[in-house]
């Protein structure tokens, strides 16, 4: 019988991991999942170290989206309580950028909802970027406008952006349950022009959408063959007012199985555990970590994040190293005084329990 073990020794010797490998990390029961996150973190520690990523998300312009994907609270459809904006100005956008900065990130992630960008919108986010890379040349930035047109992705490069995010979200086979108004194709088009432009490719995908095992591992397949440099993994927050909402498939353990999948599909590649890792991962987050290798700082498009300075001491607590930082992670935890217990017994205030 073959073990995670011998898996991954497999796979540094410089086997492909096949379909078949990922639907059994799918597979893995509950009680081994610890010996899983043990043997594929050999695999991350290989390719990255002790480091992560820090990434930072500028939210441009929230809400009104015209698309109807089923997840979205930015949908012209949907009623959640969403900040609905239109564009930020360029010094409101520089301003975000720096708040993420100073916290440790070194990529800053400009996102605009919508189908897709005009070309007076391109000019737009093409001048935030070049404000932000005179400040501070040596930070990565990565657009996500949408569905791009021919000629945009280069006029993106041509400013100085380095990246380009637009996930595919899902398998192709389940792409049109969750979306009806672009097709897959649309999808994987807009990341072929952002590579063809010489941005880096980063696409991944949303776990919790009612997708199978089978339709998980067909779009981690994608992403690698796609050649997406940064895998972003999204866990679904079901808000209120979308077609998704309440919907609850994921627990902390299958978060880490569908963690440890993607690593083994795609060893050497950024994995980033994006949004509803606190609500999905929640205790388990620096276990997560030990597979994949970056992170969002703080908050998301429309809903918030763990305080940015929980997140860092998560990583210091755990011995991560930010990437780029120049202080050992453990040099930059910070300490809590002990509190004394003023409720419970002996007391006449409600027990902490």
């Amino acid at each position: 019988m073959t073990t995670h073990d011998d898996l991954v020794d497999r796979i540094l010797a410089g086997a492909e991991a096949t379909p078949q490998d990922a639907l059994a990390v799918l597979g893995t029961p509950d009680e081994e999942v610890l010996d899983l996150v043990a043997a594929v973190g050999r695999l991350r520690r290989a390719h990255f170290g002790m480091t992560v990523k820090v990434n930072y998300l500028v939210n441009l312009k929230s809400g009104m989206c015209p698309e109807d994907c089923g997840y979205c609270s930015q949908a012209l459809s949907s009623t959640s309580e969403i900040l609905r904006y239109t564009w930020l100005t360029e010094d409101e956008a520089l301003e975000q950028a720096r708040a993420g900065l100073r916290g440790g990130a070194t990529r800053v992630c400009m996102v605009a909802s919508g189908r897709g960008p005009s070309n007076r919108d391109v000019e737009r986010v093409a001048g935030m970027v070049g404000a932000i890379k005179d400040e501070r040349p040596d930070v990565e930035v990565c657009a996500c406008l949408g569905l791009l047109r021919d000629g945009q992705a280069e006029r993106l490069r041509e400013a100085g952006a380095d990246a380009y995010n637009h996930n595919i979200n899902t398998a192709q086979s389940h792409h049109d349950q969750i979306v009806t108004t672009h097709t897959y194709e649309d999808r994987v088009r807009t990341v072929a022009r952002a590579q063809g432009a010489g941005l880096s490719p980063c696409s991944g995908l949303i776990a919790g959408l009612g997708e199978t095992d089978e339709q998980l591992v067909e779009a981690l397949v994608a992403l690698r063959e796609m050649g997406s440099e940064s895998i972003p993994i999204n866990f679904l927050i079901p808000f209120d007012g979308t077609p998704k909402q309440q919907t609850w498939e994921l627990t902390p353990l299958r978060c880490l199985r569908i963690l440890a999948a993607a690593r083994l599909l795609a060893p050497s590649t950024e994995i980033r555990i994006a949004a509803g890792r606190e609500m999905h991962l929640r205790s388990l987050q620096a276990l997560g970590l030990h597979v994949a290798n970056s992170i969002f700082l703080g908050d998301y498009l429309t809903a918030e994040g763990q305080a940015a300075q929980e997140d860092l001491d998560l990583l210091a607590d755990n011995g991560f190293v930010v990437l780029g930082a120049q202080a050992a992670a453990d040099e930059t935890a910070t300490t809590t005084d002990p509190v004394i217990r003023r409720r419970g017994a002996g007391t006449h205030a409600p027990a902490n329990a």
